[in-house]
């Protein structure tokens, strides 16, 4: 069964910075786009960004120019580096490939306060 396994998240105050993690599988890795997903309490999952094999990014509106996303293909390894968070980036960030879902991990909790 393919694992994605998130990491990074954590506490941090509005203006922080965090970077995650995403690791899984080379047959997926090195052949799909990948994606970031979060999901705030009390609301539905949400793409935040997504990634090429080749590494063209695509951001939504809501973290564009504050969020990077990134891919390591040859250590199955894609980053998420978030600058500036505020309070409405406070969710669970899950990792995926959008166009060959795969079973959800458990996703890195991010939390925004002071």
């Amino acid at each position: 069964q393919v694992q994605l396994v998130e990491s990074g998240g954590g506490l941090v105050p509005p203006g922080g910075s965090l970077r995650l993690s995403c690791s899984g599988p080379g047959n997926i890795f090195k052949i799909y786009r990948m994606a970031w997903y979060r999901q705030a309490p009390g609301k539905q999952r949400e793409l935040v960004a997504d990634v090429s094999v080749s590494g063209s990014p695509m951001y939504k509106d809501f973290v564009r120019g504050r969020f990077t996303i990134s891919r390591d293909n040859a250590q199955n390894t894609m980053y998420l580096q978030m600058n500036d968070l505020t309070t409405e980036d406070t969710a669970v960030y899950y990792c995926n490939a959008p166009n060959n879902l795969q079973a959800w991990g458990e996703g890195t909790l991010v939390t925004v306060s002071s």
